[in-house]
């Protein structure tokens, strides 16, 4: 004999859809020096559109992170940035991305030297198979830097700069491969430094990392920022909240809203925003 279940059937969460224009604070960055500004950004891969009129400032010296589920655009934003993109066949892109004043996408653009002023940090560390100096100094000898002093100034500075000097400056000949995965990513960021870039994007930098080297990474973020402007994606809301000054929510290849970090955590304006932020969907 069949028991009915006395329990009522849930309703269904039925997400509002998402508007086209991002509620944005302006007010927030009016008085900003920008470092990156990307204005009507479409995308697409082949015949599926990706990213819909991304319009997002940056302003320098501070840190935005673009949050969101997978799959709604953040990475291929990020990925946008500095034209990685293009490596992929069947990528169509149409707007603008400004560093400065410079178009990004202008074909007289050396990609070479865009990916040299916007360095980048992979989800997972990638070192070199070479030495721990050898992975710092790597950017600067393909760009013909053959200087033994300069290259030592610039692998100790860039290892200070990422907070992994004093843990490695007695085995620099070492292979990068013998560091631990908080350590490889520190020196993936140490590498991206050498080159002196503009602007750091990461990718998820502390998603196969353990609490400490989370810590350790977030840390290291907080000090950047007085040097550079930074991009992370991350799918770590509460990382969002303690890193990052402005952060932008995306869903269905859309910048739903973008704003002051607190404000966007506490008090979004956006119905679509608050329900992802309070795990309504995810």
């Amino acid at each position: 004999m069949e028991i009915e279940d006395p329990r009522p059937i849930p309703e269904p969460v039925v997400l509002p859809p998402p508007k086209t224009e991002p509620a944005w604070d302006r007010a927030a960055v009016a008085e900003m020096e920008l470092a990156l500004r990307v204005r009507k950004l479409d995308l697409w891969y082949g015949a599926k559109q990706a990213l819909f009129g991304i319009d997002l400032d940056v302003p320098k010296n501070t840190v935005m992170s673009l949050i969101g589920p997978s799959g709604c655009g953040k990475s291929t934003l990020l990925r946008s940035l500095n034209r990685m993109n293009d490596l992929i066949d069947g990528v169509r892109i149409q707007g603008q991305v400004l560093l400065g004043d410079q178009d990004l996408y202008d074909p007289k653009v050396d990609v070479i030297e865009l990916r040299k002023r916007m360095g980048m940090v992979f989800q997972k560390s990638n070192p070199f198979p070479k030495s721990i100096y050898e992975n710092v100094a790597y950017g600067l000898r393909i760009h013909g830097v053959k200087d033994t002093r300069v290259l030592d100034e610039t692998v100790e500075r860039s290892l200070v700069g990422a907070g992994l000097w004093d843990e490695v400056k007695d085995r620099l000949k070492d292979s990068a491969l013998g560091l631990s995965g908080g350590q490889q990513q520190r020196l993936c960021i140490a590498r991206a430094l050498a080159v002196k870039p503009e602007v750091i994007l990461m990718d998820e930098p502390c998603s196969a990392l353990d609490p400490i080297a989370t810590g350790r990474v977030e840390e290291l973020i907080f000090e950047l920022k007085k040097d550079f402007t930074i991009v992370i994606v991350t799918h770590n809301m509460q990382q969002a909240a303690r890193v990052s000054d402005f952060t932008g929510f995306f869903w269905l290849g859309k910048l739903i809203e973008v704003g002051l970090t607190k404000q966007l955590f506490t008090n979004p304006t956006q119905r679509t925003t608050e329900d992802y932020i309070t795990g309504r969907f995810g």
